[in-house]
């Protein structure tokens, strides 16, 4: 297969979606105190000044804040006619869009397009070449288009995602991460909401990450968090990241529990995430300190839960993905009243990607 060239286009030390849509207000939110565009460049006193400032017109329970959270990682919707089907053994595992596909014709080898009804049943649709069968083959087969094209697909990671129907079901192939949206593979990932409890107050570690991130550099994440890998489980992929990010021996982050999942559905140009993560809230020792031990957090600080809910309400200083999984942690331990006006729509936006 010949390669074809594309143009470029406490501190611790340094890891129903159109329902929604529908709901979204004309106006942004009053309280807005930091945009997208400035939120790379904020330093821990900015955090903390906004988390611990009062306003005297700003209501714990105005909700516009979280929902703008979710919204930021439920885009797209009404783009969804540009995408088609991605196939493999008749099965539907992603979706490519149409001006990306233009790339993958080269690799006739590789990759077959098919207009229309003739093969796919279902209208256009990419399927992989037939002599394609096994697993291993189909793996290096496409991890070889993606290294010619690599300019189109930013941040390669060499990580290889599982490529499947559903959660659980078998493999029909593994892809490098950073081309799983351009591919509209399904990805899962784990997050963490490490916690202390100090004098009846309830506090979260936050880290933030590493200016040299190829993705969100700068940005607020959890004290932990990872995409699940092929060939690990979701418990012992936690407990790796536990140890790599924020220096959590296993002996206590075995401890971390079971707490459910959200999921978003985000389409972006060429790209059309469908990422399901599954949710763990681990409570810490009140004397532990995290340390990263990847590269991949510049910095720790401990925070106030209350305090975290206006950061989030208040600026888009997290990744967003973060945004929601906190938000979750604030319904299930009370941060979030259903007297609240949109506490159901909230709550149900949590989860309004696909669950397969």
């Amino acid at each position: 297969m010949a390669c074809y060239r594309f143009p470029a286009t406490i501190v611790a030390p340094r890891a129903s979606r159109h329902r929604i849509r529908a709901q979204k207000p004309s106006i942004s939110h009053p309280k807005r105190l930091f945009s997208a565009a400035s939120s790379a460049r904020f330093g821990w006193d900015d955090v903390l000044r906004v988390g611990e400032g009062n306003q005297e017109d700003d209501d714990p329970s105005d909700l516009r804040g979280y929902f703008e959270k979710v919204w930021a990682c439920n885009r797209g919707s009404e783009k969804q006619s540009e995408f088609v089907p991605f196939l493999v053994e008749d099965q539907i595992v992603g979706y490519i869009h149409k001006g990306f596909i233009e790339h993958l014709r080269k690799f006739q080898d590789v990759f077959t397009v098919v207009s229309g009804k003739n093969g796919c049943g279902i209208g256009d649709c990419v399927s992989l070449h037939s002599s394609l069968k096994k697993p291993d083959d189909r793996t290096r087969a496409v991890g070889h288009v993606i290294k010619c094209i690599g300019k189109l697909i930013p941040g390669i990671r060499n990580e290889l995602y599982p490529v499947t129907s559903s959660f659980g079901m078998p493999i029909f192939f593994s892809l490098e991460r950073a081309a799983a949206p351009y591919f509209g593979i399904k990805a899962y990932g784990v997050h963490m909401n490490g916690y202390v409890e100090r004098d009846g107050q309830q506090f979260l570690w936050l880290g933030k990450r590493s200016n040299m991130k190829p993705t969100f550099p700068g940005m607020l994440d959890h004290l932990v968090a990872g995409g699940l890998p092929h060939g690990i489980t979701c418990k012992e992929n936690l407990m790796k990241e536990c140890e790599e990010e924020a220096g959590i021996p296993r002996s206590i982050s075995n401890n971390a529990i079971s707490v459910g999942a959200i999921s978003y559905i985000d389409i972006d140009k060429y790209k059309y995430k469908r990422d399901v993560l599954f949710c763990y809230d681990l409570k810490l020792p009140a004397g532990f300190i995290p340390k990263n031990e990847d590269g991949e957090v510049d910095s720790f600080r401990l925070v106030p839960v209350g305090h975290v809910a206006n950061i989030i309400r208040r600026t888009e200083f997290f990744k967003p993905n973060c945004s929601i999984v906190i938000i979750d942690f604030l319904f299930r331990h009370g941060y979030i009243s259903p007297d609240d006006h949109g506490y159901l729509e909230l709550l149900q936006s949590l989860r309004s990607g696909d669950w397969s």
